[in-house]
Order: structure tokens, then C-alpha cells, then sequence
């Protein structure tokens, strides 16, 4: 048997430098831009490399935090699954899934930033938060902080859901 709070740690490691890898070096540019896409507020996206324009709404920008969402949440994990067998930690299978669920399902709740309706912004408004949220000057990006603090929560909780029934290999 493992013990706990090192099987943790080590977890919560893991997942967020997973989130770091899937959130800024996996997530490609189209995703980052259109993922907050809807119809009252579309997202136009010039490609870097055509520089074509092209006008995304609702269904493409839940088509993109979907595709960011499920690459974030296999790079968490490969990163995972991977850095638990070289430390020889046995992650249960029902665990790592149920983690790796809540993951998926906060991230993209966060990250499906409409305007006016995205979950983050609802939230920081209704904790009085919502001035912060919206600053974006000084060198400081308001939401870009409060998506950070929500998902290193998320990611807490998953590492220890993943801990459960850890066992030494």
C-alpha cells in the first residue's frame, strides 16, 4: 500500500503540469480563439498561415472547447498514467476515471467562456469578483487568473479521487 499523501502529491504534480502542457502547448490556436463561440456573440478566426477569415457561432464553439477538452484531459492522461508507473503508483482504474471525468467536465465548463453566459463569469459577478474578471490591463488578465484558480481546484479534487485505492506496483 502507498502512502496517501505522497501517492497525492505526487498525483496533483502530475495532472497540473498535464494542465499546463495540454492547456498552452497541446490546445492549438483555433480551439484557444473559437471555444467561446456563440451565435449572439460569433468569434471570427484568421488563419495564421492562409490568413483566411472565417465567422464561428455556438456550434463551432462548442465543437472547439470540446476537441481542447478532450486533448487536455489525454495529455492529463499520458502525463499521469505515465509518471505514476515510473514513481510505481497502481492508480486504481475506476479512480483515474472518475478523475479524469470531473476534469473533463469542469474544464469545459470553465473554458466555454460566452459572454455574458460563460460559468466563470456568472460566478466571479456573483462573488464580487466580477471587476476582476473582466481587467485586462496593468499586465494582469482577470479571467485568465480565475480559469487558472478554478481549474488547480478541479485538479485538486481529481488527484484525490485518484488517490483512492492507490496501491504500490
Amino acid at each position: 500500500m502507498t502512502h496517501r499523501p505522497a501517492t497525492f502529491a505526487a498525483l496533483l504534480g502530475l495532472t497540473r503540469a498535464a494542465s499546463a502542457i495540454g492547456d498552452f502547448w497541446i490546445q492549438d490556436d483555433f480551439c484557444a480563439r473559437v471555444k467561446g463561440a456563440s451565435d449572439d456573440h460569433p468569434v471570427t478566426y484568421q488563419d495564421p498561415v492562409t490568413e483566411a477569415k472565417t465567422t464561428h457561432g455556438t456550434a463551432d464553439g462548442r465543437k472547439a472547447c470540446l476537441h481542447h477538452c478532450l486533448t487536455y484531459t489525454a495529455t492529463q492522461a499520458l502525463v499521469a498514467g505515465a509518471g505514476a508507473r515510473a514513481l510505481g503508483i497502481r492508480v486504481h482504474p475506476a479512480a483515474a476515471a472518475a478523475a479524469l471525468a470531473l476534469s473533463f467536465g469542469t474544464h469545459y465548463a470553465a473554458d466555454r467562456r460566452v459572454p455574458g453566459k460563460g460559468l466563470l463569469e456568472k460566478i466571479a459577478i456573483k462573488t464580487g469578483k466580477g471587476g476582476f474578471y473582466k481587467l485586462a490591463s496593468h499586465g494582469i488578465n482577470g479571467a485568465f487568473h480565475l480559469d487558472s484558480a478554478w481549474h488547480h481546484g478541479w485538479e485538486t479534487a481529481a488527484a484525490l479521487i485518484a488517490t483512492t485505492k492507490a496501491t504500490a506496483r
